[in-house]
């Protein structure tokens, strides 16, 4: 692999801006400095530009089986488009769909084989529970795996009970594991769904009415209890309402070793547009909330309460009816034309991995609500840190993988479908007014985005083996 001198450029770190050229060599950087030169090395001129670490984006769902579909985009398809949005390595689930989590990692990694086009890790969902699962825990270091997901909800389907994530927990900080948590009230949500079929009431909006915002409060104080109790670090993923990062910050306050992530369509959408006659678009659990959550979320970022941004990526076709052309080929896959006549059959989940920076860059940073360094730190270098990949990844360091996108900050564009890569037929940001986008994009050293050209291919991602206790921030 060649040497690529990228000069002239401002480099944005979560610490510090500063402008200095890099050199990479092979797949790593290799120098960062003034006046750097070297005489074999391809010259990229970035004057004007700004150099960031590649994106993590530490909550994807690629390739998921769901109501007798499957997500749209898989290890290749999701790459592509998180690698135009900026991000270079993503973090997946792991169902837990085999006798033993061995079984269910090896299952899932045969997805992988051949197709990822960035570098990607894994977590293990622990929906099922007894002990000899327990026993298999710290087992899962060998495979590369050091974090763990909980759910409170999804009764009979992915829930166990708090004694059982007690034990999970437990067994997890033993091995320098960490867990993560989807909080919300499985009972309650399956009482008030029950209710609202008895009534009639199958519409999109339904979705968002019977998962009230106080399970998502009452489950992330009762998770970090739990946690306390166990002695364990825990994350708590997607939270969607004020209440839940009032009690993320509680624990936090009170010295619990508590993490929370946001996910970019919270920070934008409410319930009232799955009031819209395409309201399905809007389907995902946890659900939109209000005017007054998104603008919590924004605070809570700002002033550095929560510490990721992720997407929760799980796209799925509005129509799946009807094919769409994705490089060169007509492609359809059934989607949340699914539930039509109710709304307990739209597949959950939202098209963002490559939406999410360029979203969060245009109306975070540049409508003044977070910093360059905080952007880069929420969408890169603090991800990298939690789940045991920095500085390899979210850094720009000498030794670190050269993960580097050049984002040109002057650059307008109107976004939609036709700007992401996404492999689905629509994007809930259509239409809107964007200033700041990638321009090139290289992983571990290679050129992989160039403009609108798309130069990488199925199989160059590589898997990330994580080691246990990373770190807590």
């Amino acid at each position: 692999m060649a040497k690529v001198l990228i000069r002239g450029g401002t480099l944005i770190t979560a610490e510090k801006t500063h402008i200095a050229d890099v050199l990479i060599d092979g797949e790593r950087i290799s120098s960062i400095g003034q006046n750097l030169s070297e005489d074999d090395a391809e010259v990229v001129d970035a004057e004007g530009k700004f150099i960031l670490p590649g994106g993590v984006d530490p909550h994807v769902h690629l390739d998921l089986p769901m109501f007798d579909t499957v997500s749209s985009d898989d290890y290749y398809t999701g790459g592509k488009a998180a690698a135009f949005g900026g991000t270079t390595t993503v973090l997946d689930f792991v169902s837990q769909d085999y006798s033993t989590l061995k079984e269910s990692v090896q299952a899932w990694r045969q997805k992988s084989s051949g197709r990822a086009s960035i570098d990607f890790g894994l977590h293990m969902n622990v929906s099922r529970f007894d002990q000899d699962i327990l026993a298999e825990i710290p087992f899962l270091i060998r495979e590369g795996i050091t974090t763990l997901k909980i759910f409170t909800a999804y009764n009979n389907r992915l829930r166990i009970n708090d004694g059982e994530i007690f034990q999970v927990m437990r067994e997890a900080a033993k091995s320098g594991f960490l867990t993560l948590l989807h909080a919300e009230n499985g009972d309650v949500i399956e009482l008030l769904t029950d209710e609202a079929l008895a009534e009639g009431n199958t519409a999109p909006i339904w979705h968002a009415r019977t998962r009230p915002a106080w399970g998502e409060a009452e489950s992330v104080l009762r998770g970090i209890a739990i946690a306390e109790q166990a002695n364990a670090p825990l994350y708590v993923v997607h939270l969607s309402t004020v209440g839940g990062l009032d009690q993320l910050n509680y624990g936090r306050k009170r010295s619990v070793n508590v993490m929370g992530e946001t996910c970019l369509a919270y920070l934008f959408f409410t319930e009232a547009d799955l009031e819209r006659e395409d309201g399905a678009k809007w389907i995902c659990s946890p659900p939109m909330r209000t005017k007054g959550d998104n603008e919590a979320l924004w605070s809570g970022l700002k002033m550095d309460q929560i510490q990721v941004v992720a997407t929760d990526h799980c796209p799925f076709f509005f129509d799946g009816s009807t094919p769409i052309e994705y490089e060169g080929e007509m492609v359809s896959i059934p989607g949340k034309e699914l539930g039509a006549n109710d709304f307990t059959k739209i597949p959950n989940g939202l098209p963002g991995v490559g939406d999410r920076m360029p979203m969060l860059w245009s109306y975070g940073v540049g409508k003044g609500r977070l910093t360059p360094n905080q952007f880069v730190a929420l969408t890169s270098t603090n991800p990298a840190k939690i789940f045991g990949l920095y500085p390899t990844k979210g850094a720009l360091k000498e030794g670190s993988d050269a993960d580097i996108v050049i984002w040109d900050p002057e650059v307008k564009i109107s976004y939609g479908v036709d700007i992401a890569r996404h492999r689905t037929d629509y994007n809930l940001f259509e239409g809107w007014e964007i200033k700041g986008y990638p321009e090139k994009v290289f992983l571990r050293g290679e050129l992989i985005v160039d403009g609108d050209q798309w130069l990488g291919k199925a199989g160059m991602g590589k898997f990330l083996e994580r080691v246990p206790f990373a770190e807590i921030i």
